[in-house]
């Protein structure tokens, strides 16, 4: 009888269809790709935002994250990558930057939310 519960488990993993889509995959990667999600910074389209306003010598300055959904693939890729004093290093295998990549691009996903 085990046996044949095995046998049963392992057909129908064998079989089954991924649990998520690859867009639910990127939205979760965009908002925690490894801690600070790129949506607290970057926005929920990647539209960039205001971090912080601060004054400097009695005026007012902002600081600000760009946005991401205008970049190619390129682009963005090398702007995970780089070092920066202000956005955070994450180590993503190149799929998961293609992922994301795509996630802000998709034109129904940004005009719907």
């Amino acid at each position: 009888m085990g046996r044949i519960i095995v046998l049963l488990f392992i057909t129908i993993f064998l079989h089954a269809e991924d649990f998520i889509t690859q867009t639910e995959y990127a939205k979760m990667l965009y908002s925690n790709p490894r801690g600070i999600g790129c949506d607290s910074c970057h926005g929920k389209k990647g539209e960039g935002g205001v971090l912080a306003t601060f004054n400097k010598k009695g005026e007012k300055k902002l600081l600000k994250a760009p946005p991401i959904n205008n970049l190619s693939l390129n682009e963005f890729r090398r702007g995970i990558l780089k070092q920066s004093p202000v956005m955070p290093s994450y180590f993503l295998t190149d799929e998961e930057i293609v992922s994301l990549y795509n996630y802000v691009h998709v034109k129904d996903q940004n005009s719907s939310k």
